[in-house]
């Protein structure tokens, strides 16, 4: 029964996804074909709340990837310097080609953060160990020193405003026919799901992996792939959310426990619902207008991620 607590969860806040908002439609204006209303439904709504789910789930579960690879329950992608890496990427694809499509810009980002994430993994063996701390702090410094080297080029080639547009996620310009590079997290989550069980033998070590008959140097870099593949899609399309990959996989792992592949589906649901939830209280905070949802999350993810560390200090 309590595994599918966050199926129900996810349909109920999908479905107030799709009727919450500055114009107001309902399900009788809907289902009688109102043409204001079905404009609105197919072309805003329905494309608005996918993003959620699939961005929300996306985040989440390469936060749990990375979590378990790193054996780190403070680092995702956003603490390794993958997604400045992304931006880097992103800004090199605008000067390089100024009129570049939003698939090479994905192309470049997706690069750059696969790159950028191996460069870190090589810098993680070098840290010395015995403090949970120290991976997240050292990717969080890593990723500002990757940032700044593309806010100084940024600002070089005044083309900082284009740039800041995935600094911050917002899903209020998501639109049938500007979204549907963020369905690319599909695959990459069956491609994940398929290949849970080597992954979860992968977060055992690269001894432990090899006598389990797992190659760690081919496994490694794929699951890198998958990961970098499905976070810059999220970027590319909605921008920056920060928090979800490091409190999600954590408040999963309190309620289901640790293992990877038995959890991989909560927690893709459970990041969509709070996403959800976030983004509808980003409409209706200071309603007519809308609030980026990246403040929302923010604002509750920073409080949970205290408490993670309370919690933490406390259990020391």
């Amino acid at each position: 029964m309590k595994k599918y607590i966050p199926l129900g969860l996810l349909i109920i806040f999908g479905l107030l996804s799709l009727f919450v908002g500055v114009h107001s439609i309902n399900m009788e204006g809907v289902l009688s074909g109102d043409k204001n209303q079905l404009m609105v439904f197919s072309k805003v709504r329905v494309p608005r709340t996918i993003s959620l789910i699939l961005a929300g789930g996306m985040i989440s579960l390469s936060g749990k990837i990375m979590q378990h690879m790193m054996q780190n329950k403070f680092v995702s992608a956003g603490t390794i310097g993958m997604m400045d890496s992304a931006r880097l990427g992103i800004l090199i694809a605008m000067l390089i080609f100024p009129s570049s499509t939003i698939l090479l810009k994905s192309s470049f980002a997706f690069v750059f953060a696969f790159l950028g994430s191996l460069v870190f993994l090589a810098l993680s063996r070098m840290l010395p160990k015995g403090d949970e701390m120290i991976l997240p702090l050292a990717g969080i410094m890593f990723g500002n020193i990757i940032g700044s080297v593309a806010t100084f080029f940024a600002y070089q080639f005044q083309i900082v405003q284009n740039l800041s547009s995935w600094l911050q996620g917002n899903f209020s310009v998501v639109m049938k026919g500007q979204y549907e590079l963020i369905y690319v997290t599909v695959p990459v989550f069956i491609a994940i799901y398929i290949l849970a069980y080597q992954i979860t033998v992968l977060g055992l070590g690269e001894d432990m992996a090899g006598s389990l008959g797992i190659n760690h140097k081919l496994l490694t870099p794929l699951v890198l792939v998958l990961v970098s593949l499905g976070s810059t899609s999220v970027l590319i399309m909605v921008g920056s959310i920060p928090f979800l990959g490091i409190i999600i996989p954590n408040l999963v792992s309190l309620m289901y426990g640790d293992h990877l592949k038995n959890t991989l589906s909560q927690t893709w649901m459970a990041g969509s619902i709070f996403l959800l939830v976030c983004d509808i209280l980003s409409r209706t905070v200071i309603a007519p207008y809308e609030i980026p949802v990246s403040v929302i999350v923010g604002s509750l993810g920073g409080g949970i991620f205290l408490f993670f560390l309370y919690r933490r200090i406390r259990h020391a």
